[in-house]
């Protein structure tokens, strides 16, 4: 394995800290506990190196550019239509530094949560796990991930998802949750 010098030491940090959590409380609750810390990071990490006030300045004037625009197309001015095109330079120069700001918090944090998911699919105990939720919960709260994991038993009432969909699910939870106590104030995760 060509990672091996980085992904042993790594694992065996990774071992040591979630490994008594799942062995008193099994892996439902230690992957619950591992994506509310990684949703965590990524909120503070968000919070840290995006300007939200920017952000949200930025969001603000893209959205009346965008009505500004959509305005002058439904009139079909042709002077509305030449100050819009000249205000695109603009525009498109703000959507840029918008986009290379928010990149910032996923440079910092994609090689750790990357290392993360990767001993998540390594450790028996979590890739192995199977969460049943009854059939009404699972359609509530997975119909736009539903199709991507999930079994269901004939004649069973419950339907399950692996550790993925678990973690997905809880962590989308909690980066709501974070994302509300830390007063982020743009969109995403």
């Amino acid at each position: 394995m060509a990672f091996e010098f980085i992904t042993q030491p790594v694992f065996a940090a990774l071992d040591f800290v979630f490994m008594p959590l799942i062995n008193s409380f099994g892996p439902i609750i230690g992957v619950f506990v591992i994506s509310t810390i990684v949703a965590f990071f990524i909120t503070l990490a968000n919070k840290l190196l995006v300007d939200q006030d920017k952000l949200q300045d930025s969001q603000q004037k893209m959205k009346a550019f965008q009505q500004e625009m959509m305005a002058a197309q439904k009139s079909g001015d042709p002077k509305a239509m030449a100050k819009v095109q000249e205000n695109q330079a603009e525009f498109m120069k703000m959507q840029q530094a918008m986009m290379m700001n928010s990149f910032k918090p996923m440079i910092v944090t994609f090689v750790p949560i990357l290392l993360v998911f990767w001993w998540m699919a390594q450790e028996t105990f979590i890739s192995k796990l199977v969460v049943e939720l009854p059939s009404f919960v699972f359609y509530v709260l997975l119909v736009p991930l539903f199709h991507m994991f999930y079994h269901q038993s004939p004649g069973v009432p419950y339907m399950a998802i692996e550790w993925l969909g678990w973690y997905i699910l809880c962590s989308f939870a909690m980066s709501f949750v974070f994302r509300k106590f830390m007063g982020l104030k743009g969109g995403g995760m």
